[in-house]
């Protein structure tokens, strides 16, 4: 499961509504903002047209989080993403293994 605290402490310039975005999709695959999906889909520039100002100034920090704190199959293309939220996240994944 996602730490959240752990990525509050680690990134505390990343809004809280995004940390607590990411960590609902990462866990239970739930859909997330067009902002937080275009990041997680590796789409830059739908990302950057879509972040407020708080999110635009975190976007870096938003990207190490999620290369480092993630699991791969969560991010990475559009179809990676689509396909998380199918499976339901980790809890969907622990069910399946």
């Amino acid at each position: 499961m996602f730490d959240l605290q752990k990525a509050k402490n680690k990134y505390p310039n990343i809004p809280e509504t995004t940390l607590e975005g990411l960590a609902r999709f990462v866990d239970t695959g739930c859909p997330t903002s067009s902002f937080l999906k275009a990041v997680l889909s590796h789409d830059l520039f739908e990302a950057v047209n879509r972040a407020d100002n708080n999110n635009q100034r975190a976007l870096v920090d938003l990207v190490k989080l999620i290369y480092n704190d993630t699991p791969i199959g969560c991010h990475g293309s559009a179809d990676k993403v689509e396909t998380w939220t199918q499976l339901r996240g980790m809890e969907g994944l622990a069910k399946v293994a």
